[in-house]
């Protein structure tokens, strides 16, 4: 419980005063033990938090659960305490990537009619771990590999996730020398789910063939990459405003001379400013945009996610709406060239 305290008092340090903390919580032990912790840090730091917990509706009972943990947490003192309930169905992707959706579009709604200064997750050390393995399964590059950012945006509200160097047990732990019942979501142990299987089968085997340090090797992982992510996001920036031609577009004789670990990231960014959306833009998508670059020879336009083309005009790269998309909104350049892989797995 100490080294959970301490790690919810390092981020609250770094976080504004103006508004409540708000804690994401599912009832589930790492949440839970996340929430405890705020409470007790929260006051003694002069700050007021709350807690949201989602109701899913996917499973018998979910309600009750979720007014248990509301219940729970007015009685340890954390105000404003959030119920909400979302609608699932219907939404793009499989269940676990639209309940995800349709969570942290409720999550970031409440943060923002609070006017929060962030919202904290439960996320951990097991999970970040899980979260590169997958992306290394999925053939994902940098962005994949760095894991699950200890900070970023969430519909201007700064999504925190202060457990990220705290272990699973450490949580489930903390959760019974306060007495604390967390409930066991059924989802996290089906097999249907990749994230269930590597957490069920895939872990334990490389924690006995490499010992225990393996979750803190793949965590420190994502850490180092994520550093280096940010510096070529910082020169990706830059590269891209030199790169923007006079005429509109993008000067294909400066994206030449990028590298390409620096080219991928600018062709991503142009395409998501383009309107691409960027859940849709995968790999493939930028490769076609950096063979119109690299391996320029008279191809016919790149397809985009979300009706876009892009095309090659003379010495520079252009974008219009597409009159008809294919219905594989792959791209059809000819000779694609390589580009860096950057699909984002997050759990």
């Amino acid at each position: 419980m100490a080294a959970i305290r301490i790690a919810v008092r390092r981020a609250l340090a770094d976080l504004p005063t103006d508004g409540p903390v708000l804690v994401a919580c599912s009832g589930g032990a790492d949440s839970l033990a996340l929430a405890a912790a705020t409470a007790f840090v929260a006051p003694r730091a002069g700050r007021a938090a709350g807690l949201v917990t989602v109701d899913h509706g996917l499973q018998a009972g979910s309600r009750h659960r979720a007014e248990a943990v509301a219940r729970w947490a007015t009685e340890a003192g954390l105000a404003p305490v959030e119920v909400v309930r979302v609608e699932v169905a219907g939404r793009p992707g499989g269940p676990e990537a639209a309940a995800r959706d349709a969570r942290y579009q409720a999550l970031a709604e409440v943060a923002g009619g609070y006017r929060a200064s962030a919202l904290l997750t439960g996320h951990t050390r097991d999970d970040q771990a899980e979260t590169v393995l997958l992306a290394l399964a999925r053939g994902a590059g940098p962005r994949g590999l760095a894991g699950m950012p200890a900070r970023r945006d969430l519909a201007g509200t700064p999504l925190v996730r202060p457990l990220l160097e705290i272990g699973r047990a450490e949580t489930r732990a903390a959760c019974v020398a306060l007495g604390l019942v967390p409930w066991d979501d059924p989802h996290n142990s089906d097999p249907a789910y990749a994230r269930s299987r590597v957490r069920a089968d895939v872990l334990p085997v490389l924690i006995r063939a490499l010992g225990p340090g393996v979750l803190d090797n793949l965590a420190r992982t994502a850490a180092l990459v994520a550093a280096d992510n940010a510096v070529l996001d910082e020169l990706a920036v830059e590269a891209l405003s030199r790169a923007r031609h006079p005429a509109g577009g993008l000067a294909t004789r400066i994206l030449a001379e990028l590298a390409p670990a620096v080219r991928g990231r600018v062709l991503r960014t142009w395409a998501h400013e383009l309107g691409a959306p960027p859940a849709a833009l995968s790999h493939r998508h930028v490769a076609a945009l950096d063979a119109l670059v690299t391996a320029w020879r008279g191809q016919r336009a790149s397809y985009l996610p979300g009706g876009l083309r892009v095309l090659r005009r003379d010495d520079r790269l252009v974008s219009e709406s597409s009159p008809a998309s294919p219905a594989d909104p792959a791209p059809v350049s000819e000779a694609v060239g390589s580009a860096p892989d950057d699909a984002v797995v997050e759990g």
